[in-house]
């Protein structure tokens, strides 16, 4: 067996010696003398160990822990996980397993004290250890669904800041996806945007070519456009709708596809005028599903036409659908609330640039 880089060679094969003493002590345990039962394993443990016998070795800490928990020992199952870890010359391997093995008794506890003490017992021995990184990454996970349901999201987010996920060559890509994304999503939710800027680079967006990841893509963008709909960065929102417009689960909703368009399009008015946002606007008004929207597509041939538009007819004819909406149109949040006011002032101000980039000088207000 390979232990830190160097093979180290089995001295005894405890295996025979392990099958007849096992299920002795399952017998023991399950008679009410667990004490008696953990006595015995551990002398195995210590031989299995001093014998660098993995097998034997992970089989023994896998039993301690299974019997402190079937005997509802919840304090020795944590006292013994932290001493089995601690034994000079413990196998990492059987640590991996033991580890493995207590991991499925978290949902199993019998309240949330016990739940998070052998959360944070299982955290502590798993710290800084990358056979398992992946169980310490999952248990975090965990406690931050917990503090969050708790009220403390602040802290949800610190505990999974703290880990690296894409570093881990040991986890399945979608799954580290699924950690990034949660980390995108709780560092909003405590408003730390230049720390959501900063995840959000960790994902490729090629990952989400394959159909398999749709879900995960329509989260990663969702995550996006709050992100920048806090620094008014409508263009880029644009194009995280755009993506999300672009997914077949999307495509193939009538209902989704046209709620999406009307965000594509009233974000794209309101950027602000430069060369990508001019070939962006165009792209949008060519595309052929806005024909699902009618009154939308009339309001983006205002900014694609070199006529001059006046605001007071913008508003004699738009206003109540897109502030209000109607049973033909759903209304949208973009113009709702606080930020719905300041963004109703910037379709004005895009109005004025629209026709002063035709060299109308006169006021359309």
């Amino acid at each position: 067996m390979v232990e830190e880089g160097r093979i180290v060679k089995m001295e005894v094969d405890y295996s025979t010696t392990v099958d007849e003493k096992l299920p002795e002590c399952e017998k023991l345990a399950k008679s009410g003398k667990l004490n008696e039962a953990l006595e015995i394993l551990m002398q195995m443990e210590k031989q299995t160990r001093l014998a660098s016998d993995m097998i034997s070795t992970s089989r023994v800490l896998v039993v301690i822990v299974r019997l402190c928990f079937e005997s509802k020992e919840w304090d020795l199952l944590n006292e013994n996980i932290i001493a089995l870890t601690k034994r000079r010359s413990q196998l990492k391997q059987a640590v991996a397993k033991m580890v493995q093995e207590a991991y499925t008794f978290v949902e199993k506890a019998p309240d949330k004290p016990t739940m998070l003490k052998l959360i944070e017992t299982l955290r502590t021995v798993t710290a800084g250890k990358i056979y398992v990184e992946i169980e310490r990454a999952r248990l975090s996970k965990k406690l931050a669904e917990i503090k969050e349901q708790e009220g403390d999201v602040a802290e949800a987010a610190n505990v999974l800041q703290e880990l690296q996920v894409e570093t881990y060559g040991s986890m399945e890509k979608t799954e580290k996806v699924d950690f990034i994304l949660e980390q995108m999503r709780l560092c909003l939710a405590k408003q730390d945007y230049v720390r959501t800027q900063i995840i959000s680079k960790k994902i490729n967006a090629k990952f989400f070519e394959d159909e398999s990841t749709h879900d995960q893509k329509l989260k990663y963008y969702q995550l996006m456009v709050q992100l920048d709909l806090h620094e008014n960065s409508y263009l880029s929102v644009c194009r995280h709708y755009y993506a999300i417009y672009d997914t077949p689960k999307v495509r193939n909703d009538p209902e989704k596809l046209k709620e999406t368009l009307k965000r594509i399009v009233l974000y794209i008015i309101l950027a602000p005028f430069n060369n990508e946002q001019s070939d962006f606007l165009h792209r949008v008004a060519a595309d052929k599903g806005m024909e699902h929207i009618p009154l939308f597509r009339e309001l983006l041939e205002h900014f694609t036409t070199k006529e001059i538009i006046r605001w007071t007819e913008i508003g004699t004819k738009y206003e109540a659908e897109l502030k209000q909406g109607s049973a033909v149109n759903l209304v949208t949040e973009v113009f709702q609330g606080e930020d719905g006011k300041r963004r109703w002032q910037d379709l004005k101000n895009r109005v004025v640039e629209h026709v002063s980039l035709l060299g109308w000088t006169e006021p359309v207000l």
